[in-house]
């Protein structure tokens, strides 16, 4: 979970040195023990890129923070063009355009393993594992699910407007063109899913969807075609139901 409240960050002092994704490298998590740690040869040439869980660019705070979310506990096998570097980055860079609009901001990104409906009827787990023994299992889908909060009014400033919303969004090339709200989901499937559970019924039975008070759209930034300008996809601003 990454939190991206705007209440709860304070400025850097002047004299600190701004976080550079450049200084950071990909490393093993030392506090793991070693039979379950990542390593960082599962990752050479498995086809996947070593996907950000909680974004470098959400860690801007510290040099030292930024290098925690290289390490590989933060890391998951993410197919690399047409999600990890392009779409996946979309959602990643709508979730922290929310803080434009909302106090506090809680993003929640969950590496899922989903099963598949087989021909003879039955529901099958089927996922690749990566790695020389295999050792790193790849996702067959990756979840953000969001919770923000702002007043509700100006008279009433301490009563907080809450807003949750759950996508699920296959580890597969997904068109720049395809809207946000194809991915909506109840936030009870990824709670079933992951075998957690984020949000109390009593925050689910208040909170509206977060397409209800923000834009479910992403902008198409292509950083791996610089010469390209930013185009937005826009999407409807939320589903008739929810």
């Amino acid at each position: 979970m990454a939190s991206l409240g705007k209440s709860l960050v304070e400025p850097p002092p002047e004299d600190s040195e701004s976080a550079d994704r450049v200084k950071s490298l990909f490393a093993e998590d030392k506090s793991i023990p070693a039979l379950f740690r990542a390593k960082l040869q599962d990752y050479l040439k498995s086809g996947y890129d070593r996907g950000h869980m909680v974004p470098a660019a959400d860690a801007k705070m510290s040099q030292a923070a930024m290098n925690e979310t290289f390490l590989l506990s933060n890391i998951a096998p993410q197919v690399g063009v047409g999600f990890n570097r392009h779409y996946w980055a979309y959602l990643e860079d709508w979730c922290r355009r929310l803080t434009a609009n909302f106090a506090d901001v809680y993003v929640f990104t969950i590496p899922l393993y989903l099963p598949k409906l087989d021909s003879d009827g039955k529901w099958r787990m089927h996922y690749e594992v990566i790695g020389s023994p295999p050792n790193v299992s790849v996702p067959t889908h990756f979840a953000k699910v969001v919770l923000t909060s702002r007043p509700s009014s100006p008279e009433t400033p301490d009563v907080p407007e809450i807003s949750t919303g759950a996508f699920i969004l296959p580890n597969a090339s997904i068109p720049d063109d395809a809207r946000l709200v194809n991915f909506i989901t109840p936030v009870e499937t990824v709670e079933r899913h992951s075998g957690l559970i984020l949000f109390s019924d009593a925050v689910k039975k208040s909170s509206k969807h977060i397409c209800k008070t923000a834009k479910c759209e992403v902008i198409v930034r292509r950083f791996d075609e610089v010469q390209k300008k930013p185009e937005t996809v826009k999407a409807i601003s939320g589903p008739k139901k929810f």
